[in-house]
């Protein structure tokens, strides 16, 4: 009965996910016409940590006894965002990537994920290490708001919508999607922990695999509903922007509560994680992320996963 009732709740978590991607996106989508900047900046920041709140929200609940694992859904869930989310999202439409994202924000995640393995070496992410990935939070959130204090001049000259309550119905969209998002996601989590625990899975595995998997849903979905809507810009955004915040934001987070322990088997899992993101460099000459880098992407995650599951 027990695991009937986590499937059922599952479900419903699933479809929260879904109608909270869809508001978040359309809340997110009229505020960066209004405030005249880019999709992008709005991908990696409004809708970003919206999306990053269920890795949040797991990684807090895990602090101390269960540190295994916030590192394996941090780990997991970057891994998951590039090869799961932008894997599926390229196989249904090729995914045009900006000279900003490929030359600016691809190596700035790429940089955090390698200061990340740096702090790890000691065998240990301390309070101290959590401490300075906040501190990195905060500079790339100032350079960030730099940046589309800049587009907004330069496109000053463009008139925005002139929607009565635009403010109060995009704040209020994005609001409740990220509301749905939590929930949403909270319920998908915690029920296929059930699940999974039914089958004897290990808290990093959980960590790396269900977990992961789970809370990198809201980018999915949101993402998948971005480009649908012909805003791939807010979908890749959403994904660069994510990763970051999972390493400095919610990995700062979980270490400055409480400490996490590092494994050597860790390693291996980071290692996965930088060979992803590379990935994406490829795109680098044709600008465009296609059908068969989404194949790539999927069947590699795939393999990760069944690896990761009988190591």
């Amino acid at each position: 009965m027990e695991i009937a009732i986590s499937a059922i709740l599952t479900v419903v978590g699933l479809i929260m996910l879904c109608f909270g991607g869809n508001w978040l996106v359309n809340g997110g989508v009229a505020i960066a016409k209004k405030f005249r900047i880019s999709n992008l900046v709005i991908g990696m920041t409004i809708v970003a940590y919206g999306t990053s709140t269920p890795e949040l929200a797991a990684s807090v609940a895990a602090a101390g006894e269960h540190s295994a694992i916030i590192l394996g859904n941090i780990i997991g869930s970057n891994i998951a965002n590039v090869g799961m989310v932008i894997g599926a999202a390229a196989i249904l439409v090729p995914l045009a990537v900006s000279k900003s994202v490929l030359k600016k924000e691809i190596p700035i995640m790429l940089g955090v994920s390698i200061f990340l393995i740096l702090l790890s070496v000691d065998g240990e992410l301390s309070q101290y290490d959590g401490v300075l990935l906040l501190s990195g939070l905060g500079i790339f959130g100032y350079f960030t708001y730099k940046d589309a204090i800049k587009q907004r001049a330069e496109n000053k000259d463009i008139v925005p919508p002139n929607t009565n309550n635009v403010y109060l119905k995009s704040v209020g969209l994005i609001g409740i999607g990220v509301v749905l998002l939590y929930v949403g996601a909270i319920l998908t989590v915690d029920n296929a922990v059930v699940l999974a625990k039914e089958f004897g899975l290990s808290e990093k595995i959980i960590g790396l695999t269900v977990i992961a998997i789970g809370t990198s849903l809201p980018e999915l979905i949101t993402s998948i509903i971005a480009i649908r809507k012909g805003h791939a810009d807010i979908g890749v955004g959403n994904i660069i922007g994510s990763n970051i915040y999972n390493i400095l934001m919610i990995m700062g987070v979980g270490a400055a509560l409480g400490g996490v322990m590092v494994g050597v088997d860790v390693y291996v899992d980071y290692a996965v994680m930088i060979i992803f993101s590379l990935s994406l460099l490829i795109a680098l000459k044709t600008k465009i992320i296609g059908k068969t880098m989404g194949v790539c992407l999927a069947i590699g995650y795939a393999a990760y996963l069944v690896i990761t599951f009988f190591k």
